[in-house]
């Protein structure tokens, strides 16, 4: 049995498991996937790729949050891996990844039916454009969640699960909702609607956010 190498484990808990008989290596991720452990996240998947022979494997079941950053990091990994002819999905996934690749739409680019490489070029050529489709939705989204910890004086990552929330309840794509706050925002401020859904969502969160020096926010007294 391979002994696992733990990498980084002082900023996110990441153990890289030695390449199985058929060539694939395991990374098993567990804490939160945002943008400050995104340079670990990187290092790790590069390790994996250059010991991998068929391709790599997650387990994100331990992965407690992920946001823009982290996903990004999964969607270089798995276009490089691509490119060099490798398969890259994801084993397992918590709660928190699933909801953020059903809503991103990347779901379907890491959980093939099954694990044979796919060598059509066409094919190939097809999951690459996706994915890099996907990686330029962020900028939008990160706007759309500067301005929601603005306006409702939220955490990165309430402004992140209100956006994921949203989507999910109404059907709609999450660059897509994103792209609608942004330009609502910059064309007279957010709709009535769309503030009703926010507090709506926020009711549902643990606990209420409270601002700097703990006053209510505008939106509270409204």
């Amino acid at each position: 049995m391979h002994a696992p190498t733990a990498v980084d484990q002082a900023v996110l808990d990441l153990t890289t498991h030695a390449p199985s008989p058929d060539g694939r290596v395991r990374l098993t991720i567990c804490g939160e996937l945002d943008i400050s452990a995104v340079p670990a996240l990187e290092r790790a998947l590069r390790q994996a790729l250059a010991r991998a022979t068929r391709g790599v494997e997650l387990d994100l079941s331990g992965t407690a949050f992920c946001d823009c950053a982290g996903l990004n990091a999964l969607l270089a990994a798995r276009r490089h891996a691509l490119e060099r002819g490798r398969t890259f999905t994801i084993r397992s996934a918590g709660p928190a990844v699933r909801r953020l690749l059903t809503a991103t739409g990347t779901w379907p680019l890491f959980t093939p039916g099954e694990h044979a490489l796919n060598h059509d070029e066409q094919a190939l050529r097809k999951e690459v454009v996706q994915l890099r489709r996907a990686m330029q939705t962020r900028p939008v989204i990160d706007q759309a969640r500067g301005i929601l910890m603005a306006t409702f004086a939220l955490s990165p990552e309430d402004a992140w699960d209100v956006l994921v929330r949203i989507s999910q309840t109404t059907n709609t794509k999450l660059h897509v909702l994103a792209g609608e706050l942004v330009g609502a925002a910059q064309n007279g401020g957010i709709p009535e609607a769309m503030r009703q859904q926010v507090k709506a969502v926020l009711a549902t969160l643990p606990a209420a956010p409270t601002p700097p020096g703990g006053e209510p926010s505008s939106e509270d007294t409204a």
